[in-house]
């Protein structure tokens, strides 16, 4: 077995974060097709490789960015999975610290409401990103495969920290199912679970500061002997 250096792995994994500002020019394909050939290699349950990727970019990309802004702004949803977005206890805390982390790095007050409204529009436009991948879960998998999905989501996203791109994994890019399916011409036994923005980040985009914490690993993980 080829031996790999913890040190470098372990600095990949602490430095991704979530990026919410990007700069303008995408990623060239022959990168793209690096990335995502590295993503498949990740596991799965009896190897069924349960994901569907769509990958956008270019007018495509632009075309999904307004009709998905203009249908959150006029109050329409249509998830294909459920999402009540409450929490309770400490996971309640850590959203909390999440979001207070984020609005201070932009400059936001607790009572600027239009000014939180306005940030919380942005997921829909992706944050700008010229790239957006959707990760659909095709019907009749369930919460075993939607596993396997979030192994590949974070292999996908460690090869492109790897390569110096920069991600945002988005449940809210899953609200408007219907529109992600119809503008891409997809059957509609795939169902989206979310999707990632991605492209080269702006190091001068105040969002970019905020950095949530981690709990200690005492409070998420055991050892026995």
């Amino acid at each position: 077995m080829m031996s790999y250096s913890f040190e470098a792995f372990n600095e990949l994994v602490c430095g991704r974060h979530s990026v919410r500002g990007f700069l303008p020019h995408a990623v060239d394909q022959h990168t793209l097709h690096q990335v995502f050939t590295t993503a498949v290699h990740a596991p799965s349950n009896c190897n069924t490789q349960p994901w569907q990727v769509v990958v956008v970019r270019g007018e495509t990309c632009e075309r999904l960015r307004k009709r998905i802004s203009e249908a959150m702004a006029n109050g329409v949803v249509q998830m294909d999975f459920p999402y009540d977005g409450v929490y309770q206890g400490v996971y309640r805390e850590r959203q909390v610290d999440a979001a207070r982390h984020l609005y201070n790095a932009m400059g936001i007050s607790r009572h600027d409401k239009a000014g939180r409204d306005a940030a919380f529009m942005r997921n829909f436009r992706f944050f700008d990103a010229p790239h957006a991948a959707f990760i659909f879960l095709p019907e009749p998998f369930g919460v075993r495969e939607a596993a396997d999905v979030g192994m590949y989501a974070q292999t996908l996203m460690l090869a492109m920290a790897a390569a110096g791109i920069a991600t945002c994994p988005q449940t809210a890019l899953s609200f408007h199912a219907g529109i992600v399916r119809e503008e891409l011409a997809l059957p509609s036994h795939y169902k989206l679970l979310f999707g990632i923005s991605f492209g080269y980040a702006d190091a001068d985009h105040s969002a970019n500061k905020a950095r949530p914490g981690r709990t200690a690993l005492s409070e998420s993980t055991q050892f026995f002997d």
